[in-house]
């Protein structure tokens, strides 16, 4: 049982990990633009300043805007978070009568995706937390650029209060397993990627002509997501 509960992959279905993990990517995708961008967006283009990296040629450019030990950072901290709730889950629905766990975290994901795509519905995320131990110890990472530095501030955002985070961890638990829920998390922080690469890279363009466009394309991506999620669900109790 504890090795299922590890390393299982197939919990949801032989199609179900890679429906979830192609479901938060489209996720991260969509909140890499409409979430993304204006909360961590200040980080990145911080250390961009900081490290000079967008002087040089293009490749130059390109290479300080990927800001790879940040985004591993970032990815490290998310994937361990997805781990703990696919492996705690795992072993709840393991026990007895509580085989309805992985259904009901599906449906709470889609339920938190439609919140991210109906603005209107509000849902009581906590606001401190992890968050407010980590956000003053931020300051000093973010002053001195290094690659070491970077990769630890992207580690330290992994545990800031975070709707979307939520609503993508409530889908990652679901997943059967502590390997399936890090690989469904680590979907997730590839499809945030793009919009911080973009702003990174372009700055005042991003902000003024992409962002827009991909902030009205952003629901029509949440609601599928929280289509895909509860037909997930659906499935596991029909």
């Amino acid at each position: 049982m504890l090795s299922s509960c590890l390393h299982a992959l197939d919990a949801l279905g032989p199609d179900g990990l890679p429906a979830l993990m192609g479901a938060l990517f489209l996720a991260g995708l969509a909140g890499g633009a409409s979430h993304c961008a204006a909360m961590c967006g200040p980080f990145v283009l911080a250390q961009v300043a900081s490290g000079g990296s967008l002087g040089g040629g293009t490749l130059a450019r390109l290479s300080g805007a990927l800001l790879l030990p940040y985004h591993l950072g970032r990815g490290l901290g998310y994937a361990a978070l997805g781990g703990a709730a696919g492996g705690l889950s795992a072993v709840a629905a393991s026990l007895p009568g509580l085989a309805w766990v992985p259904a009901l975290l599906l449906g709470l994901a889609a339920l938190a995706m439609l919140a991210q795509a109906v603005p209107a519905i509000s849902l009581p995320w906590p606001r401190r937390g992890f968050g407010a131990v980590v956000t003053p110890r931020l300051g000093g990472l973010l002053r001195a650029p290094g690659a070491g530095r970077s990769f630890v501030l992207g580690l330290l955002l992994s545990a800031l209060p975070c709707g979307l985070l939520y609503a993508a961890l409530a889908g990652a638990a679901a997943s059967g397993s502590a390997l399936a829920g890090s690989l469904a998390m680590a979907a997730f922080v590839l499809g945030t990627m793009p919009a911080l690469v973009a702003l990174a890279l372009l700055g005042r363009f991003f902000r003024r002509r992409a962002e827009p466009l991909l902030r009205r394309v952003a629901p029509w991506l949440y609601g599928f997501n929280a289509v895909v999620l509860l037909a997930l669900a659906v499935r596991l109790v029909v």
